[in-house]
């Protein structure tokens, strides 16, 4: 009897970490980013680094983002710590904003070695998708300690186009 109830526990466990995961992936999965190296990334070499720590998985990062709505406004935060504004673009494509940019690695120093290397760098893109239709024309996007924020208008179901917005 006991090996019985072992198996519905394990099966209802197994079943409740199932549906854990699923909700995980469909909350976060758009946050999860990729950065690629950039022309201007200019990451350590190999030799620079401590064998050991050197892990792959360092090209991937989760760029957090809230959405806020009310009545005239979409508001959109995307959390991009250690960028410089000028590396940021910003796109409203349709019900979507394309946020891309590349974030560098800056050199502490000649010499040394790199024994944890944590952070990703390198060019990446987010999409955050739209909740109702926005003005692009009417975006504004600015960029401080570390937050982007775009604020976009609301409006009225149409054909909208791709337009690019300026970070401030």
């Amino acid at each position: 009897m006991k090996v019985e109830s072992l198996k519905e526990n394990v099966g209802a466990l197994w079943d409740n970490l199932a549906e854990g995961w699923r909700s995980l992936t469909r909350f976060a999965a758009g946050a999860l980013t990729r950065f690629k190296p950039g022309a201007q990334t200019q990451l350590p070499a190999k030799s620079e680094m401590d064998e050991d720590f050197f892990l792959p998985s360092r090209n991937w990062a989760v760029l957090g983002a809230d959405v806020f709505e009310d009545e005239e406004r979409v508001v959109v935060r995307l959390e991009l710590p250690g960028m410089d504004k000028s590396d940021l673009r910003v796109e409203v494509r349709g019900d979507t904003l394309d946020i891309s940019g590349e974030k560098r690695f800056e050199r502490e120093g000649t010499q040394g070695r790199w024994r944890v290397m944590q952070c990703a760098y390198g060019s990446f893109q987010r999409k955050v998708p739209l909740p109702v239709p926005v003005r692009a024309d009417g975006a504004r996007a600015t960029y401080k300690n570390g937050v982007l924020r775009i604020e976009l208008p609301k409006a009225a179901p149409g054909k909208p186009l791709p337009m690019s917005v300026p970070v401030e």
